[in-house]
């Protein structure tokens, strides 16, 4: 990488973290563990991961470390059990729909100005969100639909309480996350009475390349891109999260749901697009050390 420029070295760190962050879906579905059991192990070996890689970093802590790290719990369990009970594409459609609650909260705890294209994006992506509940649907896609709006929801509060937070307990935050899904879930392990090999192997790449060495290279493309735009490549994130799913599993979205997923995401780039043009202007990118 180094005939590249510092933008090209940050769009594909970026681009390489969606990659990562996208193989959860396909993994989840195929380990033979329930979702307690999954995220328990994922975590250990995520939150050591972590530990090794940011060192000192790591362990920092403050009371909003332990509030957002909370945030985090909620957001991976919320995720893993959605993707377990509904499809793959349902799970991170509808927990990406954690912009369009953050446009809501804001004003209301940050007390940030609301702007009119906010309301046109709620509205929009609510739409799209009601296009996951039509047709036929099984009870227990149903939970799974509600599991993944919730995630959402826990995403949203963890983005409010990291905007709050101090910028050096980033780090922390997402150790602290992994500790607590860790010992949250550590109830389920003794349930195990067997298990496959492969079932370990997949939770470990889980753990370290999906969560820990993704974070690791999302922090480093945010040192070279604006956090907008490295926001808008991971979001090859849910694009391809289906068709690993699809590949490795065999299972396929209904087309209601992909409509919706697809207006969500376009609804959230637009937005960004529009809002980092003006941004861009009065704050030029200065690569961070």
């Amino acid at each position: 990488m180094n005939g590249l420029s510092i933008y090209q070295k940050g769009f594909l760190a970026a681009f390489l973290a969606g990659v990562l962050w996208s193989t959860g879906g396909v993994f989840i579905k195929l380990i033979s563990l329930d979702a307690f059991q999954i995220s328990a192990l994922r975590s250990f070996f995520a939150a050591a991961t972590i530990l090794f890689i940011f060192r000192s970093k790591a362990v920092m802590i403050n009371k909003g470390v332990v509030i957002n790290g909370l945030f985090y719990s909620g957001i991976l369990i919320l995720f893993v059990m959605a993707t377990k009970l509904t499809t793959a594409a349902n799970a991170i459609f509808l927990q990406y729909t954690a912009p369009i609650y953050v446009l809501i909260l804001e004003p209301l705890i940050l007390k940030t100005r609301f702007e009119r294209i906010n309301g046109i994006t709620i509205v929009i992506c609510f739409i799209g969100m009601t296009l996951f509940f039509v047709g036929e649907i099984s009870p227990g896609h149903m939970l799974g639909n509600i599991l993944a709006l919730t995630s959402g929801l826990a995403f949203a509060g963890f983005l409010i309480g990291m905007r709050k937070n101090d910028h050096k307990y980033q780090y922390a935050t997402i150790f602290y996350g992994n500790v607590f899904i860790t010992l949250i879930c550590f109830f389920s392990l003794p349930a195990i009475t067997n298990f496959l090999v492969s079932d370990i192997l997949m939770i470990a790449f889980l753990g370290i390349f999906q969560i820990g060495i993704a974070y690791a290279i999302f922090t480093y493309a945010l040192k070279r891109v604006h956090a907008i735009e490295a926001s808008l490549i991971t979001m090859i994130e849910p694009v391809l999260n289906p068709i690993w799913v699809f590949i490795g599993y065999g299972e396929y979205p209904s087309p209601y749901a992909m409509l919706g997923g697809l207006i969500i995401l376009l609804m959230i780039a637009a937005r960004a697009l529009i809002l980092d043009k003006y941004i861009s202007k009065k704050f030029p990118f200065k690569e961070q050390v």
